[in-house]
């Protein structure tokens, strides 16, 4: 009898694809097999490799955010500067890692009964549990030494991430509403462990912009996961069955309508002084003008997501050639109006 040779995790996960398209179910989703690559790889190897990858560095790019309040304060450049934030973007690095590894193993029946989270390394078997979750706590430590070297506010809002996010992992993922908003207050924590690194003082304005902004990519990320759901038939997490496409749009209007008020009351104070006895010198001209690409870019996302291509944010930006664009001529114009207002 003709021994019957593995799939491959690429011929594998094609073959569900297409039983899901045609049957319109998931052929697999009820007892889904582990990713087999690791049977033809030495196990000393496949471990760490495996371990790297459910850290997901790929999603680092997350962090670039710490960048976010000394960009806009014109200290993005400052060498005295520079290096703490670089120590921010380490920390959130470390400390994000460490909430993958422990949300997944948290998540590991789950992710097998999915179509695509199934071959992520703990689902598959590549890595124990056991061992993700000791490493995911030494990532927590990591994490908050090195924002202690930079600044103790770094560590203090590094923490509060990290209790925030662990918090989501093991109670409130599931709660409707709630994972949103925690989800959300991840980019936003980021763009304060960026003013803390920094020591900068933070715009009302700014923080609002950022707030909301990271609500909208949070709820398109949730209409994602629907809309794959209904596709291919795969178990959806608990809090999104009490969601609708409906409400979730309402969220989308609520957030990009706050975003760009936000953001416009902010851009409008880019460059003006107050003086005693005289009238507030005016805007910056850039600064103005950068809320055209900000706007485009908000109603551009919009409809990648509400056209169900959305998932990670950092995946739809990498996607998308004219986001890119908008969010080039963007930096392009706020770096005038910053430090053109900083020199002046």
């Amino acid at each position: 009898m003709t021994p019957v040779t593995p799939p491959s995790p690429a011929r594998e996960q094609e073959g569900t694809e297409t039983a899901v398209d045609t049957a319109g179910s998931p052929a697999t989703a009820d007892a889904p097999e582990p990713a087999p690559a690791t049977k033809d790889r030495p196990r000393p190897v496949a471990v760490p490799l495996g371990l790297l990858k459910a850290m997901r560095p790929r999603q680092w790019v997350k962090n670039v955010l710490v960048l976010a309040a000394p960009f806009a304060a014109g200290r993005l450049l400052d060498l005295t500067v520079l290096p703490d934030v670089a120590l921010a973007f380490v920390a959130f690095s470390l400390a994000a890692s460490g909430v993958y590894l422990i949300n997944d193993t948290k998540d590991v029946e789950a992710d097998r009964a999915h179509p695509k989270k199934r071959y992520r390394p703990i689902a598959a078997g590549i890595v124990p549990p056991t061992l993700a979750v000791v490493t995911g706590i030494v990532l927590f430590a990591a994490a908050i030494a090195v924002s202690f070297v930079a600044d103790p506010d770094l560590a203090l809002v590094t923490a509060i991430y990290i209790v925030v996010q662990l918090a989501y992992c093991l109670w409130l993922k599931h709660e409707p509403v709630i994972d949103i908003c925690i989800v959300s207050s991840g980019f936003l924590m980021r763009a304060i462990a960026g003013g803390a690194a920094a020591g900068l003082y933070l715009s009302p304005w700014f923080l609002l912009t950022m707030a909301f902004g990271s609500l909208f990519m949070a709820s398109g990320k949730r209409y994602a996961e629907m809309r794959l759901s209904e596709r291919t038939g795969a178990k959806i997490r608990k809090s999104l069955e009490r969601y609708s496409a409906s409400y979730l749009r309402f969220v989308w209007s609520l957030s990009a309508t706050i975003v760009i008020m936000a953001y416009g009351l902010w851009a409008f104070g880019i460059g003006v002084t107050a003086m005693p006895g005289r009238l507030p010198s005016a805007p910056s001209t850039w600064a103005i003008v950068s809320v055209v690409p900000f706007v485009i870019a908000v109603l551009r996302y919009a409809v990648d997501v509400d056209g169900g291509n959305g998932g990670e944010p950092e995946e739809i930006v990498l996607g998308d050639r004219v986001l890119q664009v908008l969010g080039l001529v963007w930096v392009v114009l706020m770096g005038l109006a910053v430090y053109t207002a900083v020199a002046h």
